[in-house]
Parts: structure tokens; sequence; C-alpha cells
């Protein structure tokens, strides 16, 4: 995985987190999907409750941890976004922000599910 670039990491990434939360029990709605020439990266439900995904990945070889990366205005953006979405989608009792935090190392990975990362802005 050493030869991937940022984007090719991105979607392994992507990929790894979505068939996680799929073993995990999550019934994935939607992913890549954009609204203002953004994206969420996942939008799953589970136990009722709508869980919007940020997927951070990061190569061994970086000095930060993942999920250091969702900041204020990520946070934001995601906030407003999910307000555009479930305006079409209203089956669900409540809405969480979590992120998923996966760290390659070569040819295996860690990853760290984050629940209720942050509240909505």
């Amino acid at each position: 995985m050493n030869n991937l670039n940022h984007l090719e990491i991105g979607l392994k990434g992507e990929s790894v987190a979505t068939q996680f939360l799929i073993e995990k029990g999550y019934e994935i709605l939607k992913t890549r999907w954009t609204y203002k020439h953004k994206e969420i990266d996942i939008i799953a439900k589970h136990n009722n409750i709508l869980v919007v995904v940020e997927v951070k990945t990061r190569s061994n070889n970086t000095y930060t941890q993942p999920e250091e990366a969702v900041d204020y205005k990520k946070q934001q953006f995601l906030s407003e976004a999910i307000e555009a979405f479930i305006q079409d989608y209203t089956d669900f009792d409540e809405i969480r922000f979590d992120i998923i935090a996966i760290v390659l190392k070569q040819d295996e990975y860690t990853i760290y599910h984050i629940e209720n990362a942050f509240e909505p802005i």
C-alpha cells in the first residue's frame, strides 16, 4: 500500500470502513454522497440512528492521527450536508456523527471507530 497516492489511500480507507460497518450490522444508505461539491463519505443507519461517517485514512508515515483532520470547518459542512440529506430521508430517530480513522501499514490496517465523535453544528 505504500505505492498508493493520496486519493487511492482515501478510497481504500472508505472501502475498508464500509465493509467494517456492514460487518457491525450497519445498513449503508449512501457512500460518497455529494452536497455543494463536497461529499459525505458514508451515510448509514444503525439501531434507527442515522449515522454520518467521516473516514480519515493515513499511511504509516504521517505524524498526525487521522481523526485530527476533522476540524470545525469539516464538522460544520457535515452538519449542513446532512440537513439537506434528511429532507428526503426521514426514517430515523436521531443523528450521530462518527469518525472512522484508519492507519495503513504496508498490507495491514488499524481501524478506530469513534462513535458520536462530535455534536452537529
